[in-house]
């Protein structure tokens, strides 16, 4: 069994920074592509970011710079760096992973999410 568990969320001001941790445990052989998907309520979950085993990146447009993604292969942990944060940053994050166990071929996981909003 995985599991993928967020951390870091939570109230911040507009400008401010959070750092989100996700980390990967159980019955893992490989971890290969991570990422950050998020989701308003009533609104479709969006892509963040990812990056690869080899540390490749990848960004949705309206990043501009904005958040940083890395990751740390040796604990199986993606985090999110998010600077300069906006109202419409608000959002629920969730962390992603593809994994392959010991009895499984790879298979995408997901983490229950992580609550960061942006408000005075």
């Amino acid at each position: 069994q995985v599991q993928l568990v967020e951390s870091g969320g939570g109230l911040v001001q507009p400008g401010g920074s959070l750092r989100l941790s996700c980390v990967a445990s159980g019955d893992i052989r490989s971890v290969y592509t991570m990422g950050w998907y998020r989701q308003v309520p009533g609104k479709q979950r969006e892509l963040v970011a990812t990056i690869t085993q080899g540390g490749t990146t990848n960004y949705a447009d309206f990043m501009k710079g904005q958040f940083t993604i890395s990751r740390d292969n040796a604990k199986n942990t993606v985090y999110l760096q998010m600077n300069s944060l906006k109202p419409e940053d608000t959002a629920v994050y969730y962390c992603t992973a593809q994994i392959t166990t010991t009895t499984t071929y790879i298979k995408a996981y997901w983490g229950k999410g992580t609550l960061v909003t942006v408000s005075s």
